[in-house]
């Protein structure tokens, strides 16, 4: 790419000037520029660069989050163990819920006992 050369050779004034352009242009020629810049790494200041945050979070993305479970840990007990705490900790959620779904029903209920009461009394004291 001549024209990438080019720029890098200007340095990043350069890659400034054309991001703002692009932004003056069409906002989306700006955006992808600025997306080309950030990703390359050519925006870097003092060792500072997104390839540095991605090496990074190297060891934590093996890890696992709640989205996205982890792999083996490489000791079978230890994976069982948690597979089970999971499953168990899964339907006392789906426990949870549906007692806080018999929970609001009762509470519906009672309100309605006590405005088809609060009617009856109005209408029998109209009458």
């Amino acid at each position: 790419m001549p024209i990438v050369a080019k720029l890098d050779e200007l340095g990043k004034p350069a890659w400034i000037a054309l991001m703002i352009l692009g932004f003056m242009v069409w906002w989306p020629v700006g955006l992808a520029t600025l997306a080309f810049i950030i990703g390359s790494g050519r925006m870097s200041w003092k060792g500072c660069s997104v390839t540095r945050w991605h090496e990074a979070a190297g060891p934590m993305r093996s890890a696992g989050t709640w989205w996205h479970p982890s792999r083996s840990s490489g000791n079978r007990v230890f994976d069982d163990y948690r597979e089970e705490t999971l499953r168990r900790l899964e339907e006392e959620q789906r426990e949870f819920q549906d007692f806080l779904v018999r929970l609001r029903a009762a509470k519906d209920k009672v309100e309605f006992d006590q405005f088809m009461a609060e009617r009856r009394a109005r209408s029998d004291s109209s009458s």
